[in-house]
């Protein structure tokens, strides 16, 4: 067993220890040690954390935006210097296998050079002569402080990816608060950006309760909440935090679902369906946890599905011969086997159990196989709701209208996909599924980070979604000047029309 740390939490560029008496146990998956101490951070930590945020923002937004990228720049190099750190630190934390740890850290490198675009995406527009003599122009400044409320499933690109590198770029502050299962990358990779020459006080992080979190949805000097996790936690924050004025972009549940035609080549299919269904233990809102396939080829698929899964390799992330690593902890592996229950109690047939895996070596660590219910119906709840885990659902139907028909029943729209060669069908599927990310013989269509992660329906609270220039819009506010000079003439007449926009 190793060393077990005590964790603090990151204000104005150091770590400081917690006051608090409560803290919670964080585990390596693989092994279920105990790794960590996580502080639940007290009220007045959580406010020392927004009150450092709030300091160091005149004088970040203050400076140039191509000085700010200049950092981010740096921030690039150290990540990719600190890659096997930080690919290590993400699988023992979180438990995703090497290289869907290593993944990870890769976005979070992509969502830091999207940031870098900064110069060119914050530019407003202007028009000379908006009215005779009047000059307009639009510039996009920042607002404050933000506060990004993070996941356990990717402790690198989430934080450090997707919440803080736009919201630095465009000039504002941020305070994280990490996921208590996963918090040590993020805070690692907040001393690269120190070390990059990042200002204190710009990033902050804390580890907190759902208590000390309702802090930041109606403190004055929050501007906007970024968040990733749960519909039922979305919904409230998007209400309580709107309701007090602030910006959100809140992404929540998904259960997508990929639905495959009888053309489909099935064993590339199958081969791309193990890939999204049981990457990262299915431990992601963009995975695939349900086929929608048409009955003439089912059979044939699901036999193709269930070869390829039993040939999947599961064991510790850190082993890079693994194909798939374990669960987070001991309490989601319990949830994920109760939904398998549930689902073989709703009448599905079992067709692959995941349930009593035990790797060799590795006996208490959070290891559920690739499982396979066959035959879910309409109104299966395992079909419907989202499990979070190794788990796969297929469900049958005649033709291609009924197939996008269960689809869009589905009250989750992050991302739909559908399995074809057929240019008509494929065509038709895109234009009308509900899903916000669409794949086309792409079973995991998560956009790279010049587009917006684009999740629809319950999957998303918000109008302005991650990445790409909805990111930038969601950071920044428009400021509209209208200016006019005058030669030696015009300042002589002594009554001036009123500017009132018209031309």
């Amino acid at each position: 067993m190793g060393e077990i740390k005590k964790l603090g939490y990151y204000v104005n560029g150091s770590f400081k220890e917690s006051k608090t008496e409560k803290y919670t146990d964080a585990y390596d998956p693989s092994t279920g040690e105990v790794i960590a101490k996580v502080p639940c951070c007290t009220p007045d930590e959580v406010e020392e954390a927004i009150q450092a945020a709030k300091a160091a923002f005149p004088g970040w937004s203050g400076t140039p935006v191509k000085k700010r990228v200049q950092i981010l720049y740096k921030v690039r190099e150290l990540l990719y210097q600190h890659i096997d750190e930080l690919t290590m630190s993400v699988a023992r934390e979180n438990g995703k296998a090497w290289a869907e740890a290593e993944g990870d850290v890769l976005k979070a490198i992509e969502g830091t050079e999207q940031a870098i675009s900064a110069p060119s995406l914050m530019m407003g527009e202007s028009l000379m002569d908006a009215s005779k003599g009047y000059d307009t122009v639009s510039y996009r400044q920042p607002l404050g402080v933000f506060a990004g409320i993070i996941p356990f499933n990717f402790p690198a690109m989430i934080p450090m990816g997707w919440m803080t590198p736009i919201c630095i770029a465009c000039g504002n502050t941020i305070v994280l608060k990490a996921a208590t299962f996963t918090p040590q990358t993020c805070m690692r990779i907040a001393e690269l950006y120190k070390e990059a020459g990042l200002p204190d006080g710009v990033i902050n992080i804390v580890t907190c309760s759902r208590h000390e979190a309702e802090i930041f949805l109606s403190h004055p000097d929050i501007k906007g909440i970024t968040f990733v996790g749960s519909t039922s936690v979305g919904k409230h924050i998007y209400a309580t935090a709107a309701s007090n004025g602030k910006r959100v972009q809140a992404l929540c549940e998904a259960k997508n679902h990929a639905l495959v035609l009888e053309d489909a080549p099935i064993e590339r299919t199958a081969a791309g369906i193990i890939n999204a269904s049981f990457g990262c233990a299915g431990e992601r809102c963009m995975a695939l946890p349900v086929v929608v396939v048409q009955e003439s080829i089912a059979d044939e698929l699901v036999k193709a599905i269930v070869e390829k899964a039993k040939g999947l390799k599961v064991g510790p992330a850190y082993e890079k011969s693994s194909g798939m690593g374990p669960v987070i902890n001991a309490k989601h592996k319990e949830s994920v086997i109760g939904w398998i229950n549930k689902g073989i109690e709703e009448g599905a047939e079992l067709v692959l159990d995941g349930r009593d895996l035990v790797v060799e070596g590795y006996e208490n660590g959070f290891y559920v196989g690739p499982t396979i219910l066959d035959h879910v119906k309409p109104g299966m709840t395992v079909g419907d709701r989202e499990i979070f885990g190794p788990v796969l659902c297929i469900k049958r139907v005649k033709d291609f209208e009924e197939g996008l028909a269960v689809m869009n029943a589905n009250p989750f729209a992050n991302g739909s996909v559908i399995f074809t060669q057929n240019g008509h069908y494929a065509r038709e599927f895109v234009s009308r599924t509900d899903g916000g990310m669409v794949g086309v013989n792409v079973g995991i269509p998560v956009p790279i980070g010049m587009f917006p992660f684009n999740g629809h329906k319950q999957s998303f609270f918000g109008d302005l979604h991650t990445l790409g220039k909805d990111g930038y819009r969601f950071y920044t506010e428009r400021k509209v000047v209208t200016t006019r000079w005058f030669d030696e003439e015009e300042k002589k007449v002594k009554t001036v029309s009123t500017w009132d926009g018209t031309i």
